[in-house]
Parts: C-alpha cells; sequence; structure tokens
C-alpha cells in the first residue's frame, strides 16, 4: 500500500498556532491525522514548512485555464486545465460549456469520456451546462446559437452527448416548460442552477418550489434588485435552502455588495467560483473564446464591447480577495470552495474536508493563500518550485 504522510502543518481549521499537525494518507485516502510528535511512518513524507493544510478546492464553474477551453473538445485541453487548476489549489473542477443545438458537441462528449481518468491535476467530476435554456435577454457572453427553447426532446438531445456526466445545469425557470425541465433534471441527480434569467420574483420562487437549488453567480447575468420589483434576488436572500455561486473577485461584483451577498446569505450558503476562461494562468493578453476575441487584463477578461466574460484570476487568489472585501476568516474562505462546493454537488460524504476515510485530495498553503503543494488522491500534482 502506498502511504504519504503530510507532517510539519497547520490544519487550516485549528485553533493552535503550532504547526505540528499530520495527516497521514494510504492508497489515496486520508487515513488519519493528528499533531504532536508522534507522527506514524509513510513511504513518503511530505514537509510542508509549517504552512497550511486545507482540503483542495473545488471549482463548480471553470470553463478554461492555461489556455485550453473546454471548447476544445480534447483530453489534452481537459488535462490543460486540471494541471492550470491544480497550481490555483483547485483539486476537482466541473468542466463549464456551452450546447450548441444542431452541432455535433463532441466536447460534451469528451468530457463524459475523461471523467475518471487521471489528467495530472485535478480531477474531473462532470459537466456544468449553462444553458441553453436561458433567457436571451440575460444570455451575457453566450452565443445565441447556443441557446433553444425547453422541451423533452431538446433535452434528450444533450443527455445524449452528456450522458451521466451532467452535474449542473444553469437555466431560467421563466421560460415555457421551464419548471417540467426543472423537475426532469432533478429527478436524473443533475444540479439546476438558477441563472442567466429574467425571472421575476414569483417566477424564482416557483423555480425554487420546482426544485432548483442554486444559484449561477449571484448578481451577474440576472435583474438588479428594486424595492417595488425584487426579481430573483429578493427570492435568492430568503430562501436558506438555497446556496450560491458567488465571483468574488471584486470587478464582478464590487467587493462592498460581496460584503453585503456574505453578511445577508451566510457563509453556509455561499460558494465562491472563478468562472474562469483560457486566459487563467496566463499573462495579460488577447484571447477567443467560442470564436468570439476577448481580452483578459487584471484578472478580468472582456469582449471588445465591454461585456465581461469571466475571470482570468486563480481561485485562491479569488477567496483571498474574499476574505479581505468581509474580514472572514481564511478558514470560513476555504468552506466556501471545499465544505460548500461539495456539498451542492453531492460528494460531502467523500470530499471536501479532512477526515478519514475521505479522499486525500489537499493543498498546502502559505498564509496569503498562494499554492505550495496541491495533492489529489495521495500524490503530489504541483509543487512550487525550488522546493
Amino acid at each position: 500500500m502506498a502511504s504519504l504522510l503530510i507532517s510539519n502543518c497547520r490544519l487550516y481549521d485549528s485553533s493552535q498556532t503550532k504547526a505540528d499537525d499530520w495527516v497521514l494518507v494510504t492508497d489515496g485516502i486520508i487515513e488519519r491525522f493528528g499533531h504532536g510528535d508522534a507522527a506514524p511512518q509513510a513511504h513518503t513524507v511530505l514537509d510542508a514548512g509549517g504552512r497550511l493544510l486545507a482540503p483542495g478546492f473545488i471549482d463548480v464553474h471553470i470553463q478554461g485555464a492555461g489556455g485550453a477551453d473546454v471548447l476544445d473538445a480534447t483530453p489534452e485541453a481537459l488535462a490543460t486545465i486540471a494541471k492550470t487548476c491544480a497550481r490555483c489549489g483547485v483539486t476537482s473542477y466541473l468542466a463549464t460549456t456551452v450546447y450548441k443545438p444542431d452541432q455535433d458537441n463532441r466536447h460534451l462528449e469528451v468530457v463524459s469520456e475523461c471523467i475518471g481518468h487521471d489528467l495530472g491535476g485535478a480531477r474531473l467530476r462532470g459537466t456544468h451546462l449553462e444553458g441553453p435554456f436561458i433567457s436571451p435577454k440575460k444570455r451575457g457572453m453566450i452565443q445565441p446559437n447556443c441557446l433553444t427553447n425547453p422541451s423533452p426532446s431538446a433535452l434528450d438531445a444533450i443527455l445524449s452527448k452528456t450522458d451521466d456526466s451532467l452535474a449542473m445545469m444553469t437555466l431560467a425557470p421563466e421560460l415555457s416548460g421551464g419548471l417540467d425541465l426543472v423537475r426532469a433534471l432533478v429527478d436524473r441527480g443533475v444540479v439546476a442552477s438558477l441563472g442567466h434569467t429574467s425571472a421575476t420574483y414569483e417566477e424564482t420562487l416557483g423555480g425554487f418550489d420546482a426544485g432548483i437549488n442554486h444559484v449561477t453567480h449571484l448578481f451577474n447575468a440576472m435583474p438588479s434588485l428594486h424595492h417595488r420589483s425584487p426579481g430573483p434576488l429578493g427570492a435568492i436572500f430568503e430562501r436558506p435552502d438555497v446556496t450560491v455561486q458567488v465571483i468574488a473577485d471584486g470587478v464582478h461584483i464590487h467587493p462592498s455588495v460581496v460584503r453585503l451577498a456574505y453578511t445577508g446569505l451566510g457563509p453556509d450558503r455561499f460558494v465562491t467560483i472563478t468562472d474562469g476562461m483560457q486566459a487563467l494562468g496566463l499573462p495579460d493578453g488577447h484571447y477567443t473564446y467560442n470564436g468570439i476575441p476577448y481580452e483578459a487584463r487584471d484578472g478580468a477578461a472582456r469582449y471588445k464591447d465591454g461585456t465581461l466574460i469571466g475571470t482570468a484570476l486563480g481561485l485562491n487568489r479569488i477567496l483571498a480577495r474574499l476574505a479581505e472585501f468581509t474580514g472572514c476568516s481564511t478558514a470560513t474562505a476555504i468552506r466556501t470552495v471545499t465544505e460548500n462546493a461539495a456539498a451542492v454537488l453531492g460528494i460531502d460524504k467523500k470530499t471536501g474536508s479532512i477526515a478519514v476515510g475521505y479522499d486525500a485530495d489537499l493543498v498546502v498553503l502559505e498564509e496569503d493563500l498562494s499554492v505550495h503543494t496541491t495533492v489529489v488522491a495521495g500524490r503530489v500534482v504541483h509543487q512550487k518550485c525550488g522546493d
């Protein structure tokens, strides 16, 4: 049996200041953990050098990274995304993308084929489809040829490509047939997420009652809150059973609004995401998404007309901003991308925590949340140069 001991670390949620915690991993699973001098023996020892040890991050909304995009439709692209994710402390991700009616959608088949395979970095946990059942008025970066109306036949066509890989779908419940679609997704165990929507307050509540329990990039691609017409935001804030994605970069949402959302929702409903593009992990410059040029600058990606389409920031850097904007602890910020994200995907009984029997998906962090080492299934997949 292969074993790994991570020693000389401080667990991210520990109240102790002394870095004498350790975690023993056997065959990719956490066997036990503790602190003090009685650390067990192992085949391999990873000295964390007094740094923080946290569960690996889970990004439920990332479209590309490292120069690759899910739409590239190759295993190599998914591996590039996985490796770039690992550099940012991410050990699991959802391949987030679009569906193109009347096209071959080979990219969805490739995702399905690659799940469960070693990509050399973060685990590929499934597909997150933004659309095609969304509001044309709130499509944002999504092109018109990636939209269609809800129908059983349209959903069947999607499922024929995704098979069991479809983990989440962002949709607009106000569309005709939208509520039936929600029920069909929930019956299949797919997370139905509200987003790219023009729904009213009442239509949003109807979507929640039908089975929507998650929200895609809160505030973005949805109507603003108005005191006489609260829209989806009014419904979201009053439903404690609904979790939300937040791009807490201070660009997609002003820092004060990030703080407002965190305070109003509470940390347990908060899931931090990147909405990352292929420019994530690369220098500022010009790139292309779905055939449309965009520019990445200072961590934000925009079309030429100024439309904000995603980030080029790693999830660890966005977590640092979340802590800065809200004043929350490092441990609380980390929970938004570990325990909370795992719960959304229904995998919180095996990943997202440092606990006996859980996946040994772990990240060694500096105090500023820069990544030193990333471990997936008990194997080092990224380590800072020079160590």
